[in-house]
């Protein structure tokens, strides 16, 4: 999997680039046809405290892209909030899959059994 990591009003420590790393491994042991991943991490001083820190990612799979964004008061918060929203696409679309695989399936079986 490509990795392409920007950051906005974020100094990249080796402490946030590894913690991304980390969940990113664990998104693509879930799914292993994530071609890469853009991963935006941003700080506004602007808004009020407990929604400063956003972080965003969008994975390119086969098919429509997943992208999901969270806003948080905390870095290590924000990418962990939005690994799981991710995970639970990544989820999502793994159960509409399999529920097609086993409507053709069963479809199949039925045929068969109307034949004979």
């Amino acid at each position: 999997m490509k990795l392409i990591l920007s950051t906005h009003n974020v100094t990249l420590t080796k402490a946030i680039e590894d913690h991304v790393i980390a969940k990113l491994d664990k998104l693509d042991q879930m799914d292993q046809r994530i071609v890469d991943a853009r991963v935006i991490l941003e700080h506004d001083h602007t808004r009020v405290a407990e929604k400063q820190f956003s972080c965003s990612i969008r994975l390119g799979v086969r098919g429509p892209d997943l992208f999901a964004k969270d806003v948080e008061n905390d870095l290590y918060a924000a990418i962990d909030a939005v690994v799981k929203k991710i995970e639970q696409q990544i989820r999502k679309r793994h159960s509409k899959f399999k529920a097609k695989k086993h409507k053709v399936g069963a479809k199949t079986k039925r045929i068969r059994q109307e034949a004979d």
